[in-house]
């Protein structure tokens, strides 16, 4: 399709998306960026967050990304996450659990020692994300 741009976002386990878009957008660790038909080549480190992209036909969709990486290129968008859902595949009841349980445990890791406190807090983060994506 011409204007447009192949995205990819993949994981060790699948693939979770593989579109044509008009644009895209990612959380770079410097933060976010966005892609248009013929960007300059690029390689960035990504954080935990959410990536939109607009379809050919104008409809925007969003992903969850924990980490990873993406290329730019000029007709395409590679995202490499350590994990990926689109906003249908997630369990807002999961997530809500999930983020009781990061609260938690954040809070543990500030009264006592050898808790991860850096895993706690990235946890946290994943479900706050997760349930915003999912309008929760």
């Amino acid at each position: 399709m011409a204007g447009s741009i192949r995205l990819e976002v993949v994981t060790p386990e699948r693939s979770v998306v593989s579109a044509d878009a008009q644009m895209v957008v990612a959380p770079g660790i410097q933060g976010e960026f966005g892609v248009l038909v013929g960007h300059t080549p690029f390689l960035t480190t990504l954080k935990t967050g959410i990536v939109r992209y607009t379809d050919s036909g104008g409809q925007e969709h969003f992903v969850f990304v924990s980490g990873g990486f993406a290329e730019a290129l000029p007709d395409k968008v590679t995202i490499l996450a350590e994990s990926a859902e689109i906003s249908d595949e997630i369990d807002l009841t999961r997530a809500k659990a999930a983020l009781e349980r990061a609260r938690k445990r954040l809070e543990e890791a500030n009264r006592q020692e050898g808790i991860d406190r850096h895993r706690a807090k990235a946890a946290l983060e994943r479900a706050m994300f997760r349930i915003s994506l999912k309008g929760g």
